[in-house]
């Protein structure tokens, strides 16, 4: 029973709490508990084709009917003990897939689906040679998450519905498989790779990776996954994880995965990471070579406590997940990095919500987001990040960090490894630190920040010492009292760069343009987080010789998060719609699924 007295009334008509509405299965009838998958990996067709045995209990001791959700899966046959059953696979949903019902006959507790995926399945994603870093060997990835495991495995894909699983994945034996699972690094490369999740996890923590990979530790109990040109500069990267790790655990508890390993995808990765449980996926895009764009790292390993250990029932309530990591992420870099990094980091994850703020509907910038009848994929933002974040913030000013942290310490440790949902999160507050600080904490400022849009008024304020230098040098520039070339620049870190170009006013003059080009060589920078704020400032003022570039940059890298703010500004004026169907023409091959539908749209 979920706790609703703290829901609204208008809301509470509305929505059903903890009603997952992204998924057909029926969990509260009979729910999917383990998966044993047996597949082959064939490069030559595009598809995973075996076996996906599920086991399940039945909630309700008279059902007789599991569903599950697919998305243009084809089924060869479904049995239980070697006895075929009755199946009907449903239409497919414009981006739910198709239902899948199978009869289960009393005594039935196991089933077995033989299946294959189609070669467009929206959560895997085939690169040939040319497309990888090596140029010799194909690659294989998946992306799971919101609901797209379903497009690769037939099962429950619900948040809400956690289950064990064991992987025997088939590939060619030049290849190595790696999966969000229990990975041994010195494990033979003989063509056919065992896996074991011995931990319940959502489904859209399942993860499968196959290429020719190289590991390479950084750690006691870390270490990358990589193609063996980036290996190397991948692992002096993000050597500090380990000290991630071990800060995280002695402010937050016990690490509960045994190994923390990342592996580094080619540039088409959509995301810049993906939580998977044991082995994050990491976009290259982040090696910046001064580990200016570890905070990445240190975000997907805060999930490990906070959306993998607790995570959310249903999309609705993907703010626990992604509000409590960024919180986390912005301690660990204040305990790894220092008050400094800590600061600027904080500044700029303001201004990216606040940018969101502007740019969103009101019914969008609530934490508790109504998602009905609308695709996850679709509504991205930094609300549940960067709002989340500083709702937990304002709680820990309020009743001090000290008081603060034993909370998260009692609320991992409550729902560790359940999947739950705000309402959940709620009623545990008001048991908590509500009751133990009522004079601090009030329930309707935090109905507020949870129910209502925008960022409530008096919420902490994030300042840096650091970008006060910036501030001055920029102005001083803009009023043409200080040339470029004088800006004492030497020691900016990453941070400072990105305040000094993403707060820069939105008309500039060619000159202007071209001064900082020459000085700072900004076209021809190296970090893509500097390139991509160039890039948008050279769009919105139509520099042309950063243009080059701005081709190069969005055929060589799939990373939503930078490439599609770039697809949107070209999207506003006729010449730059042809240069963005160009680029997008050449790049769209080797795109990601989510990639070319984030996009597409601008170029048509």
């Amino acid at each position: 029973m979920f706790a609703t007295q703290s829901v609204p009334a208008n809301q509470l008509e509305q929505i059903e709490q903890g009603v997952d509405y992204h998924s057909f299965s029926n969990p509260d009838s009979i729910i999917v508990t383990h998966l044993n998958l047996d597949v082959d990996v064939n490069f030559a067709q595009k598809v995973l084709q075996g076996t996906a045995i599920l086991d399940f209990e039945k909630v309700d001791p008279l059902a007789d009917e599991l569903i599950l959700d697919t998305r243009e899966l084809s089924i060869k046959q479904i049995t239980a003990n070697g006895t075929p059953l009755e199946y009907k696979l449903a239409s497919q949903d414009s981006f739910l897939g198709a239902a899948l019902s199978i009869n289960v006959p009393e005594g039935v507790n196991r089933v077995t689906i033989e299946y294959h995926t189609s070669p467009n399945a929206s959560g895997v994603q085939w690169l040939t040679p040319a497309q990888t870093a090596g140029k010799k060997q194909p690659f294989l990835f998946t992306q799971s998450q919101a609901i797209h495991a379903r497009s690769f495995i037939p099962l429950q894909d619900s948040p809400k519905v956690r289950v064990t699983y064991e992987a025997t994945i088939r590939t060619p034996k030049t290849l190595l498989a790696v999966m969000s699972a229990a990975n041994d690094p010195e494990t033979a490369r003989d063509g056919v790779y065992e896996f074991s999740m011995p931990q319940p996890i959502p489904s859209y923590l399942i993860a499968l990776a196959v290429g020719d990979l190289h590991f390479k530790a950084m750690g006691e109990r870390t270490g990358v996954y990589a193609e063996s040109g980036i290996l190397d500069a991948a692992a002096k990267e993000f050597e500090d994880t380990e000290a991630m790790l071990i800060a995280t655990e002695e402010t937050f508890g016990p690490y509960s995965w045994d190994r923390y390993d990342l592996l580094i995808l080619p540039p088409s990765f959509p995301f810049g990471g993906m939580e998977n449980p044991r082995l994050s996926f990491i976009t290259p895009t982040v090696i910046a070579g001064d580990k200016s764009l570890v905070s990445l790292i240190a975000h997907e390993l805060a999930h490990s406590w906070s959306g993998n250990t607790v995570t959310n029932a249903t999309w609705r309530d993907l703010w626990l997940n992604e509000g409590f990591t960024t919180y986390l992420t912005y301690r660990i870099m204040q305990m790894v990095y220092g008050d400094q990094r800590f600061a600027m980091e904080a500044v700029l994850g303001r201004q990216d919500l606040q940018a969101d703020i502007d740019r969103l509907p009101s019914a969008d910038q609530v934490l508790a987001i109504d998602l009905r009848g609308r695709d996850p994929d679709d509504v991205f933002s930094n609300i549940p990040y960067e709002k989340g974040a500083l709702f937990l913030r304002e709680l820990e000013q309020k009743v001090g960090r000290d008081n603060f942290d034993q909370f998260l310490l009692g609320y991992f440790k409550e729902f560790a490894f359940q999947s739950i949902t705000t309402d959940q999160f709620i009623a545990y507050l008001d048991k908590t630190l509500v009751k133990e600080y009522p004079e601090q904490l009030s329930k309707t400022r935090i109905e507020q920040w949870i129910f209502q849009p925008g960022i409530p008024q008096n919420a902490p304020v994030s300042e840096s010492d650091a970008f006060s230098v910036v501030d001055q040098a920029r102005s001083a520039w803009l009023a043409g009292k200080l040339a470029a070339k004088d800006i004492e620049m030497d020691s900016w870190a990453t941070h400072q760069w990105l305040y000094f170009l993403n707060n820069m006013p939105e008309i500039l003059s060619q000159k202007q343009l071209a001064e900082l080009d020459a000085t700072f060589g900004l076209t021809k920078s190296y970090n893509n987080e500097i390139a991509h704020s160039w890039l948008l400032l050279s769009i919105e003022n139509w520099y042309e010789p950063a243009f080059g570039r701005l081709h190069d940059y969005l055929v060589s890298i799939g990373r939503n998060k930078l490439v599609k703010p770039l697809y949107k500004a070209l999207s506003q004026t006729a010449e730059g719609k042809a240069l963005a169907q160009k680029a997008f023409a050449e790049a769209k091959a080797g795109y990601h699924p989510l990639t070319v539908k984030a996009n597409e749209g601008f170029i048509r």
